[in-house]
């Protein structure tokens, strides 16, 4: 084994401010990077899966849901993570893509939004003390789910409908 390069990591243990829950799809890095800059998200604990959310929703498999559950666990245990990120994303492969859904960004914004809305009972049920909250993100930007799960005022099923 070889040195690649020097760099001094930080030793001191973190708090982390938010478990974040995603899809590995690099298109929407940077929308990803700038929401957490927003919300003040500094130290996260990212859980990178084909489909991110959705395997709390509807997992293909139920040992698929218990990773990622047993993940949050350890990084409550291990840093102090409180809050919970579900994020799905528009043209995602895990779901077929937005031709699963007819190329139409309404139909698959409606799934999204349901299953966002499934993912956050099912860990609030599991895992009840952590506060979740849920983002959609297209090509255009990053929606935060409002009151009863809906996106809120000038969110793609807004525009859908123009």
């Amino acid at each position: 084994m070889h040195k690649v390069f020097h760099f001094a990591s930080p030793r001191e243990r973190y708090k982390c401010d938010a478990a974040v829950v995603w899809c590995y799809d690099h298109r929407f890095e940077l929308a990803l990077r700038k929401l957490l800059k927003r919300i003040g998200v500094m130290r996260s604990d990212p859980i990178r899966i084909a489909g991110g959310a959705k395997c709390l929703a509807a997992p293909d498999k139920e040992s698929d849901r218990q990773f990622v559950l047993e993940q949050l666990r350890w990084s409550m245990q291990l840093h102090g993570t409180d809050t919970v990120l579900l994020m799905l994303h528009t043209d995602c492969g895990a779901y077929g893509g937005l031709a699963a859904f007819g190329n139409d960004a309404a139909k698959e914004l409606q799934n999204h939004t349901a299953h966002l809305q499934r993912a956050a009972i099912a860990l609030k049920s599991a895992i009840p003390e952590l506060t979740v909250k849920t983002y959609f993100v297209d090509f255009e930007g990053v929606w935060e789910l409002g009151a009863g799960g809906l996106p809120t005022t000038g969110s793609p099923a807004a525009r859908s409908k123009k």
